[in-house]
């Protein structure tokens, strides 16, 4: 089969100067898309900034004869998020992909993580996401074409000690995405997210330096690759990735009871059926969950 390649696209690539990010951009390059590379260039709490990191992969790519251009933008703001759109609209006409990916980390258990910093990890990864697929949806639109990827974690579809902010924010990813993939299919736009098991900088202290190799990011990045690419129709999924393995993850429904004046005392002596995980459904959105809930009350 022919190979995947992305001539005449134009990828938006958030948090682009390091680790995932990086990668997905030197790839998406090589394979003949105009890159904007987007990185705040700040450390991994996020504070300060610097234009290093986009500098360098922008240069990267241009060494190996790709085209990319640099933005600096913060896409936790408005401001900034619509930027890094006109960079791409200004450089190269158009915006064809958007990889959600910047991120940052302040992990605090719950009983001592204060508001700024539930706050501050939100900001970057869920209100980042949703300001920057917000800025390209109308021109993909426009175009009949689009292409979205969140990057979620493992953190948030299972939980973690110590990540309530982080935690939240992952998975809040999840339902941006699967209302991204419902308003887009009829424009050809469709929405997935990734929940990687990579080593970077933001996950060195929960990873042996040995595991570096076998978790790097470029392990994570061909999927990125096909599910950003116009020949992969998937919409609305999550998949697990990292290592070698790759697999879907989804929300699923179990069997239930069905009792329409079920009492308190009703669903504690049913409660294994409650609780009974086959055979489950997988509803495509909240209409068909609810249109089979009714269902089996009748």
């Amino acid at each position: 089969m022919a190979d995947l390649h992305f001539d005449g696209r134009v990828a938006v690539v958030t948090g682009a100067g390091q680790g995932l990010g990086r990668s997905h951009a030197l790839e998406l390059a090589a394979r003949g898309a105009k890159v904007v590379v987007n990185d705040l260039g700040g450390a991994v709490d996020g504070t300060g900034s610097s234009d290093t990191p986009a500098r360098r992969v922008v240069e990267e790519i241009a060494a190996a004869g790709g085209q990319a251009v640099v933005d600096g933008g913060d896409v936790s703001t408005e401001e900034g998020a619509e930027g890094v759109v006109r960079t791409a609209l200004e450089a190269y006409g158009r915006v064809d992909v958007v990889v959600n990916n910047a991120g940052i980390l302040r992990d605090r258990s719950v009983k001592n993580i204060t508001a700024a910093e539930w706050d501050a990890v939100l900001a970057v990864h869920l209100r980042g996401s949703f300001l920057v697929a917000r800025a390209a949806f109308p021109h993909m639109r426009e175009n009949g074409y689009g292409r979205v990827l969140n990057t979620s974690s493992p953190s948030g579809l299972f939980g973690n000690f110590g990540q309530v902010n982080y935690a939240s924010a992952k998975m809040g990813l999840i339902g941006l995405t699967r209302t991204l993939a419902i308003e887009g299919a009829k424009y050809d736009i469709t929405a997935n997210a990734i929940a990687p098991v990579a080593y970077t900088r933001m996950t060195e202290d929960l990873f042996p330096p040995e595991m570096a190799g076998r978790l790097g990011p470029e392990r994570v990045t061909p999927l990125v690759v096909y599910l950003v690419h116009e020949s992969c129709a998937a919409t609305g999924e999550v998949y697990t990735v990292g290592g070698g393995r790759v697999a879907r993850v989804f929300v699923a429904e179990g069997p239930g009871y069905v009792q329409e004046d079920a009492t308190a005392e009703d669903i504690r002596d049913n409660w294994p059926q409650i609780s009974a995980e086959r055979p489950y459904t997988v509803p495509r959105d909240i209409g068909e969950q609810t249109t089979g809930h009714f269902q089996a009350l009748d």
